[in-house]
């Protein structure tokens, strides 16, 4: 679902970053009047949460692979807005360390999984929860708005894909950027989300919160702040499986390399036969570790490595903007009194 850059024209990835800033900045001051300075790095657990379910790819119909986001989990820890942040920095992470997700798509690719999928999945959370007020109704709360999120953040994808041979062609009505219209961008993605990638997100989510509550119920969003020993050791067990996302073959549908792609059987029973001008003359950005790979490591290991990395970083990160937010909070502006 990562967006890779040159698949979306610069003026769709620039019409979507647009979109999203009164999000980011509307979830900033949400979360700047809402988490105590002592909460905020629950933040930076729920985005290692997002960072390493999105590294544990499984193999989708079709031969191609796909991914658990927890937009919803995040968001029903940390609530919708602070979820936003959250995903969001975990995407900049994958994006300028690994190479998972274009640069200029980033907000193109926020849009998709930072704010539709938590917001969306919060709400039929929420919604079901409300009117079913009991154990079984935050059950299926969370299966069912994990699930449908998901999907939503893949139609959303879709859309972007299938509308750009629609608005950017040559003269000769050759596409310029992601080739593939509607009618093939949106069975491609939804049909492999409905059946395989939204049940995966749902019980990843639905699991994870269980264990939360269990162990830990105060980190649940509005909760007062607790030791969280056990769930640091949950984000230790995710980080030893992310090597079964290796285990998965092909590639995500719509990440194919430029060198690739004219190769590709993605619609129909023919290859493309061309790279279209705009990702073959495109953007081109090198990451760090690019595709969670280090040079003189083994695949496993490599990416073990950025598992490790990419969590550290984002734990240590919300650490240290809580080191710099001033406690504000009043008897009634604290989440946990409401």
């Amino acid at each position: 679902m990562h967006i890779p850059d040159n698949y979306l024209s610069p003026s769709t990835c620039a019409a979507m970053s647009a979109a999203m800033v009164p999000v980011w900045i509307v979830s900033a001051k949400k979360v700047k009047k809402e988490i105590k300075k002592s909460n905020i790095p629950i933040l930076g657990i729920g985005a290692a949460f997002s960072f390493l379910l999105m590294m544990l790819n499984v193999p989708l119909p079709g031969g191609t692979t796909g991914h658990a986001v927890g937009g919803t989990l995040v968001a029903i820890l940390c609530g919708p807005y602070a979820a936003c942040i959250s995903v969001s920095i975990a995407l900049l992470i994958q994006a300028l360390m690994f190479g998972d997700g274009g640069i200029l798509a980033f907000g193109a690719n926020c849009f998709n999984m930072a704010f539709i999928l938590p917001f969306l999945g919060y709400f039929i959370y929420k919604f079901i929860k409300d009117r079913i007020p009991s154990e079984k109704g935050e059950f299926f709360g969370i299966l069912l708005g994990s699930y449908i999120g998901l999907n939503m953040a893949a139609l959303s994808t879709a859309i972007l894909f299938g509308i750009q041979p629609i608005l950017f062609k040559n003269a000769e009505g050759i596409p310029l950027y992601s080739p593939y219209p509607l009618s093939v961008s949106i069975p491609a993605m939804i049909i492999p989300h409905l059946l395989v990638a939204g049940v995966v997100e749902a019980v990843f989510s639905t699991a994870i919160f269980t264990f939360i509550k269990k162990v830990s119920p105060g980190m649940i969003y509005k909760g007062k702040q607790q030791k969280a020993k056990a769930i640091y050791a949950l984000i230790v067990l995710l980080i030893c499986l992310t090597p079964l996302g290796l285990l998965a073959t092909g590639t995500a549908w719509g990440e194919w390399g430029v060198d690739e792609i004219k190769d590709v059987i993605a619609g129909g029973n023919q290859p493309l036969g061309f790279t279209p001008a705009g990702m073959e003359n495109g953007f081109n950005f090198n990451s760090i570790m690019p595709d969670y790979t280090l040079s003189g490591f083994s695949d496993t290991t490599a990416y073990i490595l950025s598992a490790i990395a990419g969590t550290a970083i984002l734990i240590i990160l919300f650490k240290v903007i809580a080191s710099f937010k001033k406690e504000s909070f009043g008897k009634d502006s604290n989440p946990s009194s409401e």
